[in-house]
């Protein structure tokens, strides 16, 4: 019996090992009866739409790969020919992408984010609650302009480096935390004592861990202790690592084999509070990603999927731009950044705000005190701001007034000086931007080496390179979502030409009863549950079609149901595999998987709320959500016929 047993256990466990093969092997054969008894090409295309749904949703595939799959079985089924497939895979937003991503590149060799980051947070000061909104605020901000698992990739290590210092000088200033001091008056003999403890606590820290050795990862604060023999030779070397290409390196530290001692979790942490901070700090950043992808067409890609996929459906609707998408949706960020760091405040810091949230100096403990100081050497590590950052800093600002003002709407704009219309997007603006930042050279013109401020050895060995190369670019480029992006077009393409589309809207028929805001939210709430456990841009790919052709029907305005789910799907932050930048977050070890539910479903609520109260306010005159719009009848008789 227990051979067999055995037996039956091993058996499970190669099944299990081998499950992704069995999903892609058995998937399509258990669906294809579906194109061969009925071969009809709405059947054909929903077996090409199951199957890519089913490879993204389980990640049986890389994303990129299973968006290939309407490449190569649209032409064996006869839905669509393989040059008018190919022809999806790169749109506008693609090119869009590309020059944001050119911009991002120069940003980040340049470390204007990090100047960026510490300047905000200097600003709000060390107190854990100001912290917090510091952090939160410039995450934002950066957010808006960069993909958000390159900015919590970006702001994590400047937090982490924060929050060691904060545990640091923990122990020491543990008896003395709830005191408040006075300013020190003469600052010379300040920052000696205030070294003269730092030291201490750091060798306070190390007897206190009982010289267990640990390896940390993604973080370029690195705490390094070394135990010898019996007796303990322990170091702690703070090391700050620039890296220009604002990626996070996998720093792996070997030590010698020596017996570890287990240690509670939270044992790295002078006091409970302490952890407290460190919960709150973490997820305040992933979120705040999460909230500022959400104010520009292309802080996400479920933005860009979104416009995309809407512009293809409904080529007669000029409404969605980068004007209109920043004014809908800045107010539902700036409301949910206030609201989604007083719910962090309450369930980890509590509720005493003027406690944690006071500027006062003559309030703030020795240990806030020695947190500002390493932020500010942090920032004068930087040095002045060099001749790159300020050529980045001025596209950035040029980019985004053409945006704004392409076609504003209100008054005319400058796409009205050129005698043929509809030829210029906000692609144009990106490609053209992002282009002659490989042609103008990093160094200030008519400039000596050594005056120079360009501290980047690249530059510095041949005057006339560039502000970005094809490699930084190469760095950033998100590829994979290229191809996703495309494979979702090539699915929406498929499903327009074979009239699946019109199909699915006319099983929905039924739900003809319930009125719009119902119909939204019931969108909202089954895309934001799917997202907790799919990637955001497979779940949106897969729900947009469905969602154009139910609004159709119901002759409800497509954009009343849109908007709130593209938006809604961006709020999978309940779990780690919700979306890339959780999933950095939760490897600093600082939280566990029961507070990222806990914190992350009042998010979830707070997101779902907002998004539901703009889309009946200042929504409705902005999109004219009230009646059922020509574009969309257009689009309703000609998939009709």
């Amino acid at each position: 019996m227990r051979l067999e047993a055995a037996a039956r256990m091993d058996v499970f466990r190669k099944l299990w090992a081998a499950r992704k093969l069995i999903v892609v092997v058995f998937i399509p054969l258990f669906l294809l009866p579906l194109p061969l008894i009925h071969p009809t090409s709405e059947a054909c295309c929903a077996y090409v739409l199951m199957v890519t749904a089913v490879y993204w949703v389980s990640e049986a595939v890389p994303l990129g790969a299973a968006a290939l799959v309407p490449a190569f079985l649209y032409p064996l089924f006869g839905v669509l020919k393989s040059s008018e497939v190919a022809a999806e895979y790169c749109k506008d937003t693609t090119l869009l992408l590309m020059g944001v991503i050119c911009l991002a590149a120069s940003i980040e060799k340049w470390n204007l984010h990090k100047r960026i980051a510490l300047r905000m947070v200097m600003i709000a000061g060390a107190k854990p609650g100001m912290l917090v909104l510091g952090f939160m605020c410039c995450t934002v901000f950066l957010s808006m302009w960069l993909s958000n698992t390159s900015t919590t990739a970006m702001v994590m290590p400047i937090a982490e480096a924060v929050l060691q210092q904060l545990i640091c000088t923990g122990l020491a200033d543990g008896h003395t935390d709830s005191e408040t001091v006075e300013a020190p008056e003469d600052d010379s003999a300040a920052s000696e004592k205030e070294e003269d403890n730092l030291d201490k606590n750091q060798l306070e820290l190390l007897y206190h861990n009982n010289s267990v050795c640990f390896k940390q990862e993604l973080t370029t604060l690195s705490e390094v202790q070394c135990c010898k023999g019996n007796g303990v030779e322990a170091t702690s070397n703070l090391t700050y690592i620039r890296h220009t290409n604002g990626l996070l390196p996998q720093v792996a530290i070997e030590f010698p084999n020596v017996k570890r001692i287990k240690a509670r979790r939270d044992s790295q942490y002078p006091t409970k509070r302490d952890h407290m901070i460190c919960k709150c700090l973490s997820l305040s950043i992933t979120y705040a990603a999460t909230i500022g992808g959400l104010i520009t067409i292309t802080g996400t890609s479920t933005n860009l999927i979104f416009a995309e996929q809407f512009n293809n459906r409904y080529p007669d609707a000029k409404v969605i731009n980068f004007g209109t998408w920043f004014i809908f949706s800045f107010p539902i960020a700036i409301i949910m950044l206030v609201l989604t760091w007083l719910w962090l405040h309450f369930l980890f810091l509590g509720c005493n705000f003027r406690e944690t949230c006071s500027w006062s100096k003559k309030r703030k403990t020795r240990r806030e005190m020695l947190s500002e100081k390493r932020i500010h050497e942090e920032y004068a590590k930087l040095g002045p701001i060099s001749y790159p950052e300020v050529v980045t800093g001025v596209f950035f600002i040029l980019m985004t007034l053409l945006w704004f003002t392409r076609e504003p709407g209100f008054v005319p704009g400058w796409t009205s000086l050129f005698e043929k219309k509809g030829y210029r997007t906000d692609a144009t603006v990106s490609v053209l931007l992002g282009f002659l930042l490989f042609l103008i050279p990093a160094r200030r013109p008519f400039s000596s080496s050594s005056s120079s401020s360009c501290r980047n050895t690249e530059a510095e060995s041949d005057p006339m390179a560039p502000m970005i190369t094809w490699k930084d670019f190469q760095k950033l480029m998100p590829w994979e979502i290229v191809i996703l992006v495309g494979g979702g077009y090539a699915l929406a393409a498929g499903c327009k030409v074979s009239g699946l589309s019109v199909w699915i809207g006319r099983q929905l028929e039924p739900m003809s009863g319930l009125p719009p805001w119902a119909v939204t939210l019931l969108a909202c709430l089954l895309v934001s549950a799917v997202t907790e456990f799919a990637s955001n841009p497979a779940t949106l790919t897969v729900f947009l079609p469905i969602l154009s052709a139910l609004s159709e029907t119901l002759r409800i305005n497509p954009l009343h149901t849109l908007i709130p789910s593209t938006m809604c799907v961006s709020f999978g932050v309940m779990l780690p595999v919700g979306n890339p930048p959780n999933a950095i977050v939760f490897s600093y070890g600082h939280v566990k998987i029961s507070d990222m539910v806990k914190a992350g479903f009042g998010v979830n609520l707070i997101g779902v709320v907002v998004v539901m109260l703009a889309i009946s306010t200042w929504g409705v005159p902005l999109f004219n959500l009230n009646e059922f719009p020509g574009w969309a009848v257009a689009r309703n008789v000609t998939g009709g016929l």
